[in-house]
């Protein structure tokens, strides 16, 4: 069965989604009703559809995990590759700066191994490998304190949008005393 993530779900993810699907099937063989079934284990009315109907047709093994909808754009020992090409940083692959963007990860896939993937593909892999979505964590050594104060002292109360009165509006394009 596919999911709106399309699969791309940790090993973990996909067995807790396959205990609910079993779950439904002991209801299914009791005689509980959809609705029932999708409030107790916190699903869709229309999933539980889906899945009766997969369950007529092929009892319990119809709603059984089948894997990954494809098989895996880079193997365990490229990923292994990978890895060690992230950790020699982008400044060692000719970028600047020392973040690593899902679409650098991307281009050098592309260039190392010759293997064509979306962005979205690029974060499907790493989350599937373990990898965390991670911010710095410390500022960039670029960064100028002292512009950033300027700025927000002169310039934001400029571009800062005007706040409204306290008290009511008026609801009439004309004002209250020119009638």
């Amino acid at each position: 069965m596919r999911y709106a993530l399309g699969g791309g779900f940790t090993a973990q993810e996909q067995q807790r989604r396959e205990r609910v699907r079993l779950d439904a099937v002991e209801r299914f063989e009791r005689g509980d009703s959809n609705r029932m079934i999708a409030a107790d284990l916190r699903v869709t009315v229309r999933s539980v559809e889906r899945w009766r109907r997969a369950w007529r047709e092929g009892r319990s093994p119809a709603l059984e995990s089948k894997g990954p909808q494809s098989p895996p754009r880079l193997s365990e020992r490229h990923f292994a590759q990978l890895e060690r090409e992230l950790e020699k940083g982008p400044l060692a692959h000719g970028w600047e700066g020392q973040r690593w963007t899902l679409a650098r990860i991307k281009t050098l896939i592309g260039r190392r191994f010759h293997v064509s993937c979306t962005v979205q593909g690029v974060w499907k892999l790493l989350r599937r490998n373990g990898w965390p979505c991670r911010q710095p964590i410390r500022r960039a050594i670029e960064r100028d304190d002292g512009a950033v104060e300027v700025w927000k002292k002169q310039v934001w109360p400029q571009v800062k949008a005007w706040r409204r009165r306290s008290g009511p509006g008026w609801s009439s394009r004309t004002r209250p005393g020119c009638r």
